[in-house]
């Protein structure tokens, strides 16, 4: 099965959900003898020269990119207020990449075109000009989902307004274009129930993002040291940075005074420049780590405050094999089907995350156990050769030779 993926922003390094659930999936199906080939945006805000791409990094075919400048500007922001398109969406718009995918499309023959999120969906009509492929949108989230939580959550007046306004034309342009995939791939059954209800009905599959145990090796040894609070995440995502300056205010002002000793160690790139000049005692910002699960390991407790967004939080999912204790909040466990007290801690007030955290300190026999019952349930639940051969059936029932596919995974 010949595959070409198309991406917003270039999938490496692997230090986002984003990066994380693109290179898992493209890893699986090339290990399932899928030939997958990448077309990817590489933004200004997320440039990676493909020449720094390890040796190891091989599972694509072909991997071609397109340079666009993709920045919010002042200018083209005011006047969207005067278009019926969507500004979320507008950003995303190049010639050169249409220029670069009619090439691919009128040079070799696909198979499958799987697009990573709505934001690609402009580029359907050229793919339907060019290519007799099948679509799947794989969704991440439901977009607009997100930025109406980041609306409501917002307090100044005029900015809540204009995110309202821009949100609205973003929920119209992802509704409308429900009609146009030939499958809907979403990362929870959640999002697949929102879309269906908003008007979604052709083939659909449910494929979340998975992991492979060798990938995150656990240390339960960090639970015989003095216990640390860790965050990661990308810090240029508005719910992230909306969770953590909540969480700061919230809950570490109070838990540092009854655990004067605790410390929290915050990472993520692009993070702004409250974040990087913030100066509170037993806080250390790290910016960017070069291993992110080596970081996430140092700290047996991971802290994961959100209150806006949307999908399956990938970052929950790796701390989980990692084997670490997540607290996070309802909203953050959307999509992971793990169980407060058993897998994990949910947490949706100052009080209940004091709480939990004040739990592990003072019993590290139950923090542990919580560590290990979240490894064993990830690595049961999120194996991601399954999931992938999950996808791969469900691409193949789109296609003419789909009986010879299946019976490929069966052999």
């Amino acid at each position: 099965m010949k595959i070409l993926q198309l991406c917003k922003k270039f999938p490496y390094p692997l230090k986002d959900g984003e990066s994380i659930a693109v290179n898992s999936i493209s890893k699986s199906l090339h290990e399932l003898d899928c030939e997958v080939t990448l077309l990817a945006m590489n933004t200004i805000k997320h440039y990676f020269d493909i020449n720094n791409l390890p040796n190891n990094y091989n599972h694509y075919e072909n991997i071609h990119t397109v340079s666009i400048d993709n920045r919010v500007k002042p200018l083209a922001a005011f006047l969207n207020l005067f278009s019926k398109k969507s500004y979320h969406i507008a950003r995303f718009e190049s010639a050169a990449f249409r220029k670069q995918l009619i090439q691919l499309l009128q040079t070799k023959e696909f198979d499958l075109i799987q697009l990573e999120s709505p934001y690609l969906a402009p580029y359907i009509p050229t793919i339907r000009q060019y290519s007799k492929a099948k679509i799947a949108m794989r969704s991440h989230n439901v977009e607009h989902e997100i930025w109406q939580r980041v609306t409501e959550n917002t307090r100044f007046l005029p900015k809540k307004w204009y995110l309202n306004h821009l949100t609205k034309k973003l929920q119209r342009y992802e509704i409308e274009q429900l009609k146009n995939y030939d499958l809907l791939v979403a990362i929870t059954q959640r999002d697949l129930n929102k879309l269906q209800f908003l008007g979604y009905n052709n083939a659909a599959v449910v494929a979340p993002v998975g992991v492979n145990s060798t990938d995150y090796p656990s240390h339960f040894k960090s639970f015989d040291t003095a216990l640390s609070l860790g965050f990661i995440g990308s810090l240029d995502w508005m719910p992230n940075q909306e969770g953590l300056r909540w969480f700061l205010d919230n809950v570490w002002s109070k838990l540092s005074n009854y655990f004067p000793t605790l410390t929290f160690h915050i990472a993520g790139r692009n993070a702004p420049p409250w974040l990087q000049q913030l100066q509170l005692k037993n806080v250390v910002f790290h910016g960017e780590v070069p291993d992110a699960p080596l970081f996430i390991n140092q700290h047996s407790i991971m802290v994961v405050p959100l209150f806006s967004g949307s999908g399956m939080r990938v970052k929950i999912v790796e701390g989980m094999a990692l084997g670490r204790v997540v607290v996070t909040t309802s909203m953050g466990l959307e999509g992971i089907d793990a169980h407060h007290g058993q897998e994990v801690l949910i947490a949706d007030t100052a009080e209940s995350f004091i709480k939990a955290i004040t739990l592990c300190q003072n019993d590290i026999t139950f923090a542990r156990q919580i560590s290990v019952q979240a490894r064993n349930f990830v690595l049961q639940q999120y194996d991601n050769q399954a999931i992938a051969s999950q996808l791969v059936q469900a691409y193949a029932q789109l296609l003419p030779t789909a009986s010879e596919a299946l019976q490929l995974l069966e052999v």
